[in-house]
């Protein structure tokens, strides 16, 4: 079994090489044509942006990847220099109809989005030219091996259940050198997905085929994280299976993610956009959903017929109604443990590193004042958004609409949910975003605290303190605490995800939806009902 498990390793790691490697294959040019078809497409307006992607990337030159980036973005540069100096010299001049006339020659966009466009239509080589020899190399091979290393499980893990055996003792899942290697690859993924997708044009085209046939058009870098996404929870999913097959509510579970992602997440946005209509994700919920009131999808829904209304009617009735109810009949596990994509990640790929979620009291105060920070810099975005949009103002009591935007997209959308929030996985467990960071996490958190049914009974004559239920807990709860007390648990942070029951030697921790009455003992309510801040006022 383990010579299987070790050829399953080498194969993905072939696969993953090429994957990566692919990056560096390739030529970039354009013909004059192509660039002449391009601007027109993009209905630039002056000739000077023409001129230097002319001399740019007109040529005879075999350009590699980063070579082709380099001068595309310095090309915009050098456009928008020049209209942002004659602005400047009519601003001076007090000249207003020339100065607003330069406006309309500025080239708008991020950099790398205006260099991915190009770098997609100039890539020539053998990436572009074998895309189904290469999606074999690549994911083929990935999710063979990575299938040929988890099968053995099976027979390796003798009974069912689950110990903490080696837990510890192996590289990949104590914070060893493997584990800051994966941590160094996801940074590096997320990096060039969200900063530098020109980079990564090569991997776009191995998907091509996918994507124009479920959704009639090419592939950006976000229908590959799509697609990656999707087959990444599938290989790990097979492994949840594995590991917690003595579980059935597990088995449910990871059943329900995989459907919500491949089918609300992935396919059905593709489609509806092959249909002409607004790609949209029906499971997603503001404030998660934080671009839902952005001017761009507001505009995008209103010009889009009755489908646009209704998911504009469904998107608010789902945060104001669906969720809040919801949560209170079944906790935030209905949603955090059985339908959101980012939850179904964590499950998925980032099992192996559950148990370094930190229980500690710090941690538990850091947690509670940055996830609800998030949520009101969310909310405080989404007023400005909303003010500015009806009634044509750029900003709102000083706060500018874009401004805000802009800084939450980059800090919250960009860093904490993708590259801090998946990428740190291996170190700091597999719930960083969720517990740390996600708005819609800390809204279903308040309403579960406060009013829900849900709890996890504890049954403390039976518990023998074996720690399994809080090492691996997720969100950083010392279950052991409440189970060696009988005390139930009601925990904003609490998923559901029901690892901690299921691993549980003596069938402790039981998942309820009960009644209100008894959820939470009078002096859970006096002091929070928190063991970790029960302890701190015993030792004061």
């Amino acid at each position: 079994m383990k010579v299987i498990k070790n050829i399953g390793l080498i194969i993905f790691l072939v696969g993953l090489s090429i994957f990566t490697g692919s990056i560096f294959l390739g030529s970039f040019n354009l013909t004059s044509d192509q660039l002449e078809a391009f601007i027109k497409e993009k209905n630039y307006k002056n000739e000077l942006i023409k001129d230097e992607l002319s001399k740019a990337i007109v040529t005879s030159e075999n350009l590699n990847i980063f070579e082709f980036s380099s001068r595309v973005r310095n090309a915009y540069k050098t456009s928008n220099a020049h209209y942002d100096a004659l602005i400047a010299k009519y601003d001076a001049e007090k000249n207003w109809d020339k100065k607003g006339e330069q406006y309309q020659y500025k080239i708008s966009g991020k950099l790398h989005s205006l260099s991915f466009d190009l770098a997609k239509k100039a890539g020539k080589g053998f990436v572009r030219e074998n895309q189904g020899l290469l999606w074999w190399l690549t994911f083929g091979l990935g999710i063979l091996g990575a299938l040929l290393f988890i099968f053995p499980n099976y027979k390796l893990l003798g009974n069912p259940g689950i110990k903490n055996n080696g837990i510890y003792l192996e590289s990949s899942t104590n914070r060893g050198l493997i584990a800051w290697l994966v941590l160094i690859y996801l940074v590096g993924f997320y990096l060039l997905l969200y900063f530098m997708p020109d980079y990564v044009v090569n991997w776009t085209y191995i998907v091509d085929p996918i994507s124009t046939f479920l959704s009639g058009g090419l592939a950006s870098q976000w229908f590959v994280y799509g697609f990656l996404y999707c087959v990444i929870m599938v290989v790990m999913g097979v492994r949840m299976y594995i590991k917690y097959r003595h579980n059935k509510y597990q088995v449910v579970r990871t059943t329900s993610v995989l459907f919500f992602q491949i089918v609300f997440a992935f396919l059905i946005p593709e489609i509806m956009t092959s249909l002409n209509m607004p790609g949209y994700d029906f499971k997603n919920a503001f404030p998660l959903d934080y671009d839902f009131f952005f001017e761009w999808n507001l505009d995008s829904l209103r010009s889009s017929g009755a489908i646009g209304l209704f998911i504009l009617v469904w998107g608010i009735v789902l945060t104001l109604v669906i969720v809040p109810v919801m949560v209170y009949f079944f906790g935030k596990r209905w949603y955090c443990s059985w339908v959101c994509g980012c939850g179904g990640l964590a499950e998925t790929l980032g099992d192996p590193y559950r148990q370094h979620s930190d229980k500690s009291l710090k941690a538990w105060k850091l947690e509670r004042w940055l996830i609800h920070s998030v949520l009101a810099f969310s909310l405080v975005m989404t007023i400005v958004t909303l003010y500015c949009y009806f009634t044509g103002a750029y900003s709102f009591l000083g706060i500018k609409s874009q401004f805000i935007k802009d800084t939450y997209s980059f800090l919250i959308g960009s860093w904490f949910a993708g590259v801090i929030g998946t990428g740190f996985y291996p170190i700091f467990g597999n719930r960083v975003w969720c517990r740390f960071g996600c708005p819609l996490a800390a809204y279903m958190g308040l309403v579960q605290r406060f009013k829900s049914r849900f709890r996890i009974t504890t049954n403390g004559g039976q518990c023998i303190s074996c720690g399994n239920c809080s090492t691996y807990c997720e969100q950083g709860i010392d279950v052991r605490s409440y189970a060696q007390k009988g005390e139930n648990i009601v925990r904003a942070s609490c998923v559901g995800c029901g690892i901690c029951s299921a691993v549980c030697p003596r069938g402790v921790l039981k998942l309820e939806n009960g009644p209100e009455k008894g959820r939470i003992n009078p002096t859970d309510v006096l002091l929070g009902n928190d063991v970790d801040l029960l302890k701190l006022m015993n030792e004061k």
